[in-house]
């Protein structure tokens, strides 16, 4: 994600999103952090070949900890796939941070995503009272063990 795709991000965040939209604001802040030699955040979109935002996602690392800040898709992406495609791009990343866990908030009454985290193997460890304003909906903590990768674990026992 960069500076000029956050119009049309906003604009899907705010579809998607009605009640509880990030602000411009907090993008940017996002995004200053998504660049460098000690950049902390991965931001992602997903275009089709005219250019068109389909969805996007952020991540947030430190000290060994991933907190996936943001997913979404365009309506009428829902069920194609893209947001396990956004979810497998934030993990791959977090990979490359070194995080040992990943965690996100999800709403209570969002089926439709918590099974798409249980599918990545994310397990539930706790409940945000009233997290979501306005409407005081709980969000649902899920958590994610980052496993080392077979190359990682040779790469570790050889001392290299």
């Amino acid at each position: 994600m960069r500076w000029w795709d956050l119009v049309p991000v906003l604009e899907l965040e705010h579809d998607l999103f009605p009640e509880d939209a990030w602000s411009e604001g907090m993008f940017w802040s996002e995004l200053a952090h998504a660049r460098g030699p000690r950049a902390t955040r991965r931001y992602v979109v997903a275009e089709d070949a005219d250019g068109r935002i389909l969805g996007y996602a952020g991540l947030a690392a430190a000290g060994g900890l991933g907190d996936v800040q943001t997913i979404a898709a365009a309506r009428d992406q829902w069920g194609t796939g893209l947001g396990a495609r956004l979810l497998t791009d934030l993990l791959q990343h977090a990979t490359a941070f070194e995080c040992d866990e990943v965690l996100l908030e999800v709403r209570v009454d969002n089926t439709r995503a918590q099974k798409l985290y249980e599918r990545f193997g994310f397990e539930p460890i706790g409940f945000r009272r009233g997290y979501y304003q306005p409407g005081n909906v709980d969000a649902l903590v899920m958590r994610l063990t980052v496993q080392a990768t077979e190359t990682e674990t040779e790469t570790d026992s050889d001392g290299c």
